[in-house]
């Protein structure tokens, strides 16, 4: 392969000297007297020319670029470097009186050159894809034609022009553009690549009906989840299959521009928060870093985003060996032996194996993420929620201050707020137990996040698998909001928050507007090309014991504080003492001792104060909604935004 690469970078650099010479003989014979080609001195100026000419396009990698698939950042390469070289000439021009050229005349020959040049790669590469559009025809037999895909574009901008071009240039392309939809005026009914544009008003969705269209491409840039929405469901009425173009931007050159499928997190009701990552760059950076809790869905992740960051040791802990696993694999097919990755098997819970681990690793970073998260299911094993969330984080913490790690970081949840269950006292209890020690050497922080859209047990799968059924969904009540986030919205908060954590904050992120889980269940039927309460119904089942109406981030009693991201804060309620949360823990372990079910919920509302029952919640928060809480639903037909 750099063989046949190197044979085309001299072929191409041939018939550049070619191009060069030629055009330096059709300016002679334009004036003799300035391009003299019998002066003695004809070869020195020429040569040197040519020689800093080819050398600064070498220096601006132009011989690199694979001209038939070239555009116009690839052209624009070219014309930079020439100008860069007519100026390194005249300045050498300056020092040797030898190679000087009128300055006029040599902007002239460069320019000739340049065009000629630019217009043998324009000729190339039309000429190739017009050949491999033949050979493509000719090999293609009848069924293989019946698979092409006529689209239409929406956005008629750079986005969708770039993509319209891509494909044309591409004749094994899937898709073949048929036309362009958009809004500017100014461009309907013109062409741009040959594709006619479109007006999109209230008759295109009719318009589109009588096209021999099989799908619709969204490509328009920095659209936000609300204009998404309103898009999709628009042009979902033409029942085409409606899709998105993702498009490489400057914060991902590296990444192919892609054409796929809608997803929920394309149509929350907020802009996909963005985090300022270089201050998490350095940091983990040459650290030994462990994660608990490894192979779950944050923990994997914090996984993944630590690995990026060449840690001298990435540690995963955790008990389902499964989850582990995958983990494990995942990373080794990826950064092979470049990442030093150990894996281990335990439970928080076991503080002698703990400290076996600890004691050979001496992280310098904990990343603590494994608990119990599953509401319904911890307000029936409370003993286990306690066990492993609770004591699991102080068996934690102890072997992280015992082997000297620099920093602690909790994963928390919105639900450790005015908790009403078992699951979200039990990480109330856990952030305590973190903030207790602020005279410690290491640094304890948590931080507290909502609902994680596709982590495992979430409300997505869930019903997925309700609409692969047939339906119907079931919520608990149509009244139910919650936070929510994607992954590596989480993971990326984690991350930065351990890097600029000192000790004992608590940080929480600005999550924007919360989501009606009925809005939720609506769209992702949408998604699946159904009609909500037509093909699939919803039905509401009633409130699980402990569960809210919707879970709120901040503590009344609780200050906030701003950090460096105007995302993410801190809040800083006075924490107990490590005397305090000792005696706390004791009346814990005398409730679990005793294994009663409401011994335990006894014991959780004697220790976290701000523990209440469901229902004095719920009432308090429904009438915050009804009266504070501008909430907004969708049309279940339309996907029109309606006030609640």
């Amino acid at each position: 392969m750099k063989a046949k690469s190197s044979k085309r970078k001299l072929a191409l650099l041939a018939i550049d000297v070619l191009i060069f010479m030629s055009a330096y003989y059709v300016m002679a014979i334009v004036d003799s007297k300035i391009y003299n080609i019998f002066s003695r001195y004809y070869y020195i100026k020429l040569t040197s020319y040519a020689i800093t000419l080819f050398f600064v396009r070498m220096l601006f990698q132009v011989y690199r670029s694979i001209w038939r698939y070239a555009n116009y950042a690839t052209y624009s390469k070219l014309i930079v470097a020439d100008a860069i070289s007519v100026i390194t000439f005249f300045i050498l021009g300056k020092i040797f009186p030898i190679l000087g050229f009128p300055t006029e005349s040599l902007v002239i020959f460069t320019t000739v050159n340049a065009l000629a040049t630019l217009c043998f790669r324009f000729i190339y590469q039309m000429a190739y894809a017009y050949y491999k559009r033949k050979i493509d025809e000719q090999n293609d037999n009848a069924d293989s034609k019946l698979n092409k895909i006529n689209i239409a574009v929406v956005g008629a901008g750079n986005v969708g022009a770039s993509l319209v071009e891509t494909l044309q240039r591409n004749p094994k392309a899937h898709y073949n553009p048929y036309c362009f939809i958009d809004s500017d005026e100014t461009k309907v009914g013109n062409m741009i690549g040959g594709i006619l544009v479109y007006h999109d008003d209230d008759k295109i969705v009719d318009i589109l009906k009588t096209m021999p269209v099989q799908e619709i491409i969204i490509a328009i840039a920095d659209l936000d989840s609300e204009q998404k929405l309103k898009l999709y469901s628009k042009y979902k009425q033409t029942n085409c299959k409606v899709k998105i173009y993702d498009y490489p931007t400057a914060e991902s050159l590296n990444i192919k521009g892609r054409i796929r499928e809608f997803k929920i997190e394309d149509l929350l009701f907020r802009k996909t928060l963005k985090f300022n990552t270089q201050v998490a760059k350095s940091f983990y950076n040459g650290k030994v870093v462990m994660v608990t809790g490894g192979g779950g869905s944050i923990g994997s992740e914090v996984c993944r985003q630590v690995a990026k960051q060449k840690p001298a040791k990435l540690v995963i802990l955790d008990i389902y060996e499964n989850n582990a696993y995958e983990i494990q694999q995942e990373l080794i097919r990826k950064y092979k032996d470049t990442l030093n990755l150990e894996v281990y098997i335990a439970s928080v819970r076991d503080s002698k194996r703990l400290d076996e681990i600890f004691s050979k690793v001496k992280p310098n970073i904990v990343f603590h993420a494994a608990a119990h998260k599953h509401v319904p299911l911890m307000e029936n094993n409370s003993s286990e929620a306690i066990k492993n969330n609770v004591f699991g984080t102080y068996n934690t913490a102890n072997m992280a201050e015992k082997y000297g790690a620099q920093n602690f970081l909790l994963i928390s949840t919105d639900k450790a707020v005015n908790p009403t269950n078992i699951m979200g006292a039990s990480k109330r209890l856990c952030e305590m137990i973190i903030q207790c020690r602020t005279e410690s050497l290491t640094k304890f922080t948590a931080v507290r996040f909502g609902n994680v859209l596709g982590s495992n047990g979430s409300v997505i799968p869930l019903f997925k698998r309700q609409i692969e059924n047939g339906g119907p969904i079931t919520i608990t009540d149509k009244r139910i909001i919650r936070y929510f986030m994607t992954i590596p919205e989480a993971t990326q908060l984690v991350l930065e928050a351990g890097a600029m954590a000192k000790n004992g904050e608590l940080f929480v992120l600005d999550m924007g507007s919360p989501v009606k889980i009925l809005d939720l269940a609506e769209n992702m039927i949408r998604l699946s090309g159904l009609v909500p309460y037509e093909d699939i119904d919803i039905v509401e089942v009633g409130l699980r014991p402990g569960e809210k109406l919707y879970e709120e981030l901040l503590m009344d009693s609780e200050e906030l504080d701003k950090t460096e991201n105007e995302m993410i804060f801190i809040e800083r309620d006075k924490p107990y003492t490590r005397k305090e949360i000792e005696e706390k823990l004791d009346v814990l372990k005398d409730a679990l001792e005793k294994g009663d079910n409401k011994d335990i919920k006894q014991a959780l509302k004697q220790t976290v104060p701000t523990y209440i029952s469901s229902k004095k919640a719920n009432t308090k928060l429904d009438e915050i909604i009804k009266e504070e809480m501008a909430l907004t639903s969708i049309d279940s037909k339309t996907g029109e935004k309606k006030t609640s």
